[in-house]
């Protein structure tokens, strides 16, 4: 499987990430160990999670999810090696913003949790125009100086904040965002595509989106209202693609799909891996076979004529 680089960081990753806001919410620990094992063992090695994952379930106050895959590190048998742990600050309430005692503190917090002496990649959750960038960016560069991070990203930036913080760094000589974490999917393309994709490929910027499947929807499994009720947990997202063009952007999915015998979720996720500007979507599963599935789509090379069709259906989003 061929790596892609994470910007221009030290780190290359298989071309789909895992999202690990699933642990401790949809995939309890027992299911998540046989996630990452999975995960793993298939070639893969980016999971993506946050300290405030799964603060929003009743009875959890966050950190389940770096809990749930530090004991799965500690289980040993090369576990460490075989992961890239990206992980992120800033939207959790007892560590919110980006403050550099705060960005300390939280990498403190996130390193117990994991059981782990570095995260791979330490990203900026949403920004915060409250503290300065030089401030956040000099608050990471420490993080790396002290061997605690290798590598830093942003998620939820603008482009215009972006470029400002990838200005900063060159000028200033400080370490620049590696990796944007937009939402980014077949259906949701204006927000990244706009600004956000021409300054990442200018920038050699690594992208990694987040609700690659918007929600599920692009699974195929919703397709009408009376179908949301198989997730209540999703129903109220997914309602929002059930338009005349989330239906248009399914029966092309379908009509790429039994071309190649494969599924509407596999040809989504290809058909962001084969954008150019991308370097790992990602994806959740809540059970091995679902995550099997998923892995497929990192094989599944689709032709130009079916990616612009996919481009046509989907236009306008």
């Amino acid at each position: 499987m061929n790596l892609r680089p994470l910007g221009r960081s030290s780190l290359s990753v298989a071309p789909l990430a895992f999202g690990g806001n699933v642990f401790g919410w949809s995939a309890d620990e027992a299911a998540s160990f046989a996630l990452l094992d999975a995960f793993t063992e298939a070639g893969f090695a980016l999971v993506d999670t946050a300290d405030v994952y799964s603060a929003w379930v009743p009875g959890n106050q966050g950190g389940e999810s770096e809990r749930i895959i530090g004991r799965w590190l500690a289980q040993g048998g090369g576990r460490r090696e075989r992961v890239v742990i990206a992980t992120k600050v800033a939207k959790w309430a007892p560590r919110r913003g980006l403050a550099p005692a705060n960005i300390q503190a939280a990498v403190e917090d996130s390193l117990r949790r994991l059981g782990t002496e570095v995260v791979d990649l330490y990203q900026a959750h949403e920004d915060d125009a409250s503290v300065p960038l030089e401030d956040t960016l000099g608050a990471f560069a420490r993080l790396i100086e002290q061997g605690k991070v290798r590598a830093i990203g942003a998620s939820n930036y603008s482009a215009a904040r972006l470029a400002q913080a990838l200005d900063l760094s060159e000028r200033l000589g400080l370490p620049r965002y590696e990796t944007l974490q937009p939402q980014y999917n077949l259906y949701d393309r204006a927000g990244f595509e706009a600004e956000l994709e021409p300054l990442a490929r200018a920038r050699d910027v690594g992208v990694i989106g987040y609700y690659s499947l918007a929600s599920g929807f692009l699974t195929g499994k919703y397709r009408s209202r009376a179908d949301l009720g198989k997730s209540r947990a999703r129903a109220g997202a997914v309602e929002n693609y059930l338009d005349a063009r989330g239906l248009r952007i399914l029966a092309s999915l379908d009509e790429v799909a039994a071309g190649h015998g494969a599924t509407p979720a596999q040809v989504a996720l290809a058909w962001l891996i084969a954008r150019p500007s991308v370097t790992a979507p990602i994806a959740s599963a809540t059970s091995v076979v679902q995550l099997q599935e998923l892995l497929a789509a990192a094989r599944l090379s689709l032709r130009a004529d079916e990616i612009a069709a996919l481009d046509a259906a989907s236009a306008g989003g």
